[in-house]
């Protein structure tokens, strides 16, 4: 209830009147049932246009350290996310990072809509890169649809009063992504990867982006040690990457 009315008495109408956000594409997200959204990950705005914006019901999966963030601040915070039910997801590795997994497909199951950000961290430049696996394993074990979804203009300006806004953002999504064929290759490594280079691919043609076949945490890692790392831009994600086979049927390896 406390997420509804935010969004539909104050976030919607506030930011539509305010920002003149644009949006093509929404009816490729069905008004029921479970859907996976990716998209790009340009700057905070999109955190805050996507569920204020679209007309359904969204559960982000943010890094879990914002669920600890000290202080008053932090306090507020925290009680804000878990309001609006947002899931915390801890990119560690080992039991923590499964239980968050099985939590999101839980909201699949459940007939929610999931949005992920599959490169992990903004971008630093503007740029495309490569994404993770989390919403591949998810699209395979659940079987909902993955949807493209493309953020533009989402970076935060202040204006003379020091109150931040976005000028003019956009949101662009895709045609629905059924990789419903490939659920039997459970953790196959080849086939997780694939499904993501295709993701990222649709979120490519959608921004226009320029794609960057390197982790953007290693990127930023870089950076930070002032030792800058290779960053091979390819005309499309998994360029020359094959295929892969479609998962044997049981009565088949029989």
């Amino acid at each position: 209830m406390f997420y509804w009315i935010v969004k539909r008495l104050i976030a919607q109408p506030l930011f539509s009147a305010w920002w003149r956000p644009w949006v093509e594409g929404e009816s490729n997200i069905p008004e029921t049932g479970a859907a996976i959204l990716v998209g790009n990950h340009l700057a905070e705005g999109e955190t805050i246009l996507l569920p204020a914006i679209l007309k359904r019901r969204l559960v982000f999966t943010p890094k879990a350290e914002l669920f600890a963030m000290a202080g008053f601040k932090g306090l507020v915070f925290k009680w804000f996310l878990r309001a609006i039910k947002m899931l915390p997801l801890d990119r560690s590795g080992g039991k923590k990072s499964a239980d968050d997994m099985a939590a999101f497909a839980g909201v699949l199951h459940d007939g929610g809509v999931l949005i992920m950000f599959p490169e992990g961290s903004r971008s630093p430049d503007g740029r495309l890169y490569k994404g993770r696996t989390g919403a591949a394993r998810l699209a395979l074990q659940t079987g909902a649809p993955v949807i493209p979804v493309a953020v533009s203009n989402t970076k935060m300006y202040k204006n003379r009063l020091g109150i931040p806004r976005l000028h003019r953002p956009g949101i662009r999504i895709g045609k629905p992504m059924d990789f419903s064929a490939y659920r039997g290759a459970g953790n196959d490594r080849d086939t997780l990867r694939w499904i993501t280079d295709e993701m990222m691919n649709a979120i490519m043609e959608l921004s226009g982006q320029t794609y960057v076949d390197v982790y953007v945490s290693a990127v930023k890692a870089g950076l930070r040690r002032g030792q800058p790392v290779a960053a091979p831009v390819l005309a499309r994600p998994g360029l020359g990457r094959p295929v892969p086979a479609l998962p044997r049927r049981e009565s088949e390896a029989a």
